[in-house]
C-alpha cells in the first residue's frame, strides 16, 4: 500500500472511532414547541441514562410509560435541566424530533 492511501485509510479511520465515540457520549435532544418554550430547542448534551442518540422529553415518555403526559415530559425536562451538560443550543427541528418518537407526533 503507498503512503497515500495510508494516509487516507488512517484519516477514515480517525473519523469513524470520533463518530462513534460521540454517538456514545453526547445525546440529540429535542424539545417541541410547548407553552413554556414556544419556539422549541435542539439541544446537543451529554448522554444521561437510558437516552439514545436522538431523543426528546415526548420519546422518553412514551418509551417508559407508553404514553406522554404533563407531568412526565416537565419531569423529564428538569431532569435535562439539572444533570445533562449542554454543549449547544440550536434551534427546534420537526425532522429530528419525529426521528426520536419514531414518526409519532404529541400533543403541545
Amino acid at each position: 500500500m503507498n503512503k497515500k492511501k495510508a494516509i487516507i485509510l488512517g484519516g477514515l479511520a480517525t473519523i469513524v472511532l470520533i463518530v462513534a465515540v460521540l454517538c456514545t457520549q453526547i445525546t440529540i435532544f429535542v424539545i417541541q414547541p410547548i407553552g413554556a418554550i414556544p419556539d422549541g430547542k435542539t439541544l446537543i448534551i451529554s448522554r444521561l441514562n437510558k437516552m439514545q442518540f436522538i431523543d426528546s422529553a415526548d420519546a422518553m415518555c412514551d418509551r417508559v410509560q407508553g404514553s406522554v403526559s404533563l407531568l412526565c415530559r416537565s419531569m423529564l425536562l428538569g431532569t435535562v435541566a439539572q444533570n445533562a451538560t449542554i454543549y449547544l443550543r440550536l434551534p427546534y427541528s420537526k425532522w429530528l424530533y419525529t426521528v426520536s418518537t419514531d414518526g409519532k407526533e404529541f400533543d403541545r
